[in-house]
């Protein structure tokens, strides 16, 4: 009894110091800690997630660990009851520091010579997870110290966070998200009671158990605290008895690599960022990644290599799927360059924008007419596609059939800076560091673009003409920065773009009526080394681009028959809900008669008429001129003008007014059409309008000539559609004569050669051009 005595006496005299120790030291750890702050800096993983925080891609931390952060709103409260009944029940009453349980273990250390219990709280191993040293008295008190630390300036909700951020899983695994995701692939809030009690029982042996080797083992001890959670009414019985019926069968698998590419970008543009959460849509993703890359792999037989696909969610301007190339890990074909950024020529895909401004300007309507035949701008000789003219033809004809030679007129009368400023303000980074150097050639593609660039600009046609920034995370607000074109002349184009024969239909027909209704355009860039088709809907925009990274051309490669197929496939996988969504027709727009022939205000001569979409108080209201009235002979075998035309013996009749590139249109590929009879010869009236225009050799320009060539050069006019002989004249010397529409030609001297051309009216052109020769 008196041995009890003694030890009671003994044991209360230690306590009562242990306390004073234990004050004195928290005094002084509080004064250090005001003048030496404790301020942890961990790097976590990278972790890229969906719009529904689902799991796209993360990265590993500098020093190779997957580290990742967890929320507090993933800390479901099963997760932190177990955590907290197994390693420190009194988490939530002490300060840091369990004065019971660190006397409790230096007892035993003292009387049983061997450690039976720890006496470290959660803040204490978070302490020594954040500056790791080896176990001794002297760091267990540098352990306290940091931990005394963190209670001050750490709720214990954010200590525990720390907590289950930083323990160990073996191997490079820290923290139970990265398990949970690795072990368990799904995130912490989705696991089972017997999950997370397999989770909290590996950081006291990272290294014997592992997950996927000793599973049995794992579940054994698992089973185990399962049956003290249940002695301790931690968790309802029939929960437990499931957990325990629960066979544990994970293993260590490879996290995702879903949209690289973006992965990639959002995590160099937001490195503060641990969680990075997209706008991706998991499942649209997924579906058009499968879908890309099995369309490439079809595309191999003609060696094209490689895809690009960006799809905006319209309503909030948010990338629903972004897709790089057909495969980021192929090394061979340039799969980590991403296609969405990559500089590249867009063929034709800025047509539309070009139309649209022309008709803002009052220059066009639909049906507005434009003659589609060889021009020459300034030594500039644009061609179409297929190497053909097609005369006259409508503006809307132009544009779904993507023709070349009318887009060069009207950016020729629009002015290219107009057209330039346009696109900078879209904008285009690369065109707003060339604009200095870009010219008519831009609409055709003489130009560097980027599928970004190009989707978002047709994302503004889905918005009535409004361009908006394009938001790559989740939660980003639609944000409208300036109107590439008005409402009334965007939904022309938009109806326009609507009409082209789609890929998909001649093959599906019978499921038309269910398919999305899509307006879109394609491009194929000189050389055919980029396939672009850019499509849009009340829904979605979706933009594509095939071809190769290299750069290499492929005579197969165009834009209907490589990147449409590919955009409609997209199309139909991902909208098949708003085939009767479409845009209504806005209040600025209205219709009118036009003539046929001429797209203009009818004239009294104007038989055949059709509708057609203007701007009232905008579009041109000049009148119909496709015909003229012409003073003929009875025999209409000549015509007058007022100075010659007798006083009777005359007729006066309706004569198609063509233009002169008409004429020569006509003329060139033998198309009958009916002709003004040749002017009354003994008229003395000398013309000074509608001279023939010299097309060839081009006036100011230079030619080079091989001095041991004899090298011509052609000789090419216009005409008024009732010329029929030109004479040529080079250096004021008569040359020859000619058809109005023969090509002829002569060898140059070196030097300055003047070169004029008459017509069979009086009627004189003159240009001049620098003849040099040199050696090849």
């Amino acid at each position: 009894m008196l041995l009890l005595k003694v030890i009671t006496k003994s044991v209360n005299r230690n306590l009562k110091y242990l306390f004073i120790v234990i004050f004195l030291f928290s005094f002084v750890s509080f004064s250090l800690n005001l003048i030496f702050p404790f301020k942890p800096i961990i790097e976590y993983s990278h972790v890229i997630q969906t719009k529904h925080q689902q799991l796209l891609h993360s990265y590993l931390t500098s020093d190779e660990k997957w580290r990742m952060f967890t929320t507090l709103e993933e800390i479901t409260p099963t997760l932190k009851k177990a955590i907290i009944f197994k390693e420190d029940q009194y988490f939530y009453y002490h300060f840091g520091v369990n004065p019971i349980s660190i006397f409790r273990a230096a007892f035993n250390n003292l009387f049983k010579g061997r450690r039976t219990s720890g006496a470290s709280t959660i803040t204490m191993q978070v302490a020594r997870m954040l500056n790791p040293k080896e176990r001794s008295y002297t760091n267990k008190i540098i352990e306290i110290f940091r931990a005394l630390q963190l209670e001050w300036n750490l709720t214990k909700d954010e200590i525990l966070q720390l907590y289950l951020n930083l323990v160990p899983y073996g191997g490079n695994i820290e923290g139970v998200k990265a398990a949970s995701l690795i072990y368990f692939e799904k995130m912490p809030d989705h696991l089972s009671i017997a999950e997370i009690t397999a989770l909290s029982i590996i950081p006291n042996r990272p290294n014997s158990l592992r997950i996927g080797r000793s599973n049995d083992l794992i579940k054994k001890e698992r089973d185990k605290w399962l049956e003290r959670f249940e002695l301790n009414d931690l968790f309802d019985s029939k929960d437990i008895a499931d957990a325990l019926d629960e066979e544990l069968d994970a293993k260590r698998n490879v996290l995702p690599r879903i949209a690289p590419h973006l992965s990639f970008r959002l995590k160099n543009e937001f490195q503060d960022q641990r969680i990075i959460r997209s706008s991706i849509d998991l499942n649209t993703q997924l579906k058009v990644e499968a879908i890309v890359k099995n369309y490439v792999l079809q595309l191999y037989q003609y060696n094209i290599k490689n895809a690009a696909v960006l799809i905006l969610d319209n309503e909030s301007m948010t990338v629903k799927a972004y897709v790089g190339s057909s495969d980021y890990y192929s090394n061979i074909d340039g799969g980590q360059v991403d296609g969405i950024r990559a500089i590249r020529s867009p063929g034709s895909t800025l047509k539309p924008l070009l139309y649209g401004l022309a008709i803002n300007k009052g220059m066009l309507t639909p049906k507005s007419i434009i003659a589609d035949v060889l021009v020459n701008f300034r030594g500039y000789q644009p061609r179409n596609y297929k190497e053909n003219f097609n005369g006259n033809v409508s503006m809307e004809f132009a544009l779904a059939n993507s023709l070349n030679i009318p887009a060069v007129k009207v950016l020729d009368r629009l002015q290219p800076r107009i057209f330039i400023e346009a696109l900078s303000r879209s904008g285009f980074k690369q065109i707003e560091k060339d604009r200095e150097h870009l010219g008519l050639s831009t609409v055709l593609g003489g130009c560097g673009t980027t599928l970004e660039e190009l989707t978002r600009l047709y994302a503004a046609f889905a918005h009535e003409g409004k361009l908006s920034n394009i938001n790559f995370l989740s939660g980003d607000t639609i944000q409208f920065r300036d109107n590439v074109l008005s409402e009334a002349s965007n939904y022309m184009i938009s109806e326009i773009l609507t009409g082209v024969v789609r890929p998909d239909l001649p093959s599906q027909w019978k499921n038309s009526t269910s398919l999305p209704k899509v307006a879109w355009k394609t491009g194929t860039s000189y050389g055919r080394r980029d396939a672009w088709s850019i499509g849009f809907n009340k829904k979605y925009t979706v933009g594509v681009w095939v071809g190769n990274f290299s750069g290499e051309g492929v005579q197969e490669l165009t834009g209907s028959d490589m990147a449409a197929p590919l955009l409609f496939n997209i199309f139909n996988a991902i909208d098949q809900e708003s085939s009767k969504e479409w845009f209504s027709m806005p209040k600025g727009v209205n219709f009118r008669h036009v003539c046929t022939e001429s797209g203009q205000v009818p004239n009294e001569f104007c038989d055949s008429q059709q509708l057609d979409y203007f701007i009232p108080g905008i579009s041109d209201y000049q009148k119909c001129s496709h015909k003229k009235y012409v003073y003929v002979s009875s025999d209409s075998t000549k015509s007058y003008c007022n100075t010659c035309r007798p006083e009777n013996g005359y007729v006066k009749a309706l004569y198609p007014n063509h233009s002169p590139e008409i004429i020569s249109y006509f003329e060139t590929e033998e198309i009958n059409y009916i002709k003004i009879p040749s002017h009354d010869l003994d008229c003395e009236r000398v013309f000074t309008q509608s001279a023939p225009k010299i097309i060839s050799p081009i006036d100011k320009l230079e030619y080079l000539v091989d001095k041991a060539d004899t090298m011509q050069v052609m000789l090419s006019c216009q005409a008024a559609n009732n010329v029929e002989q030109v004479y040529w004249y080079v250096n004021d010397k008569y040359y020859r004569s000619a058809l109005a529409n023969e090509n002829i030609y002569f060898t140059p001297n070196e030097g300055k050669v003047k070169i004029s051309c008459a017509d069979d009216k009086g009627r004189n052109t003159n240009i001049e051009i620098d003849v040099k020769r040199i050696r090849f």
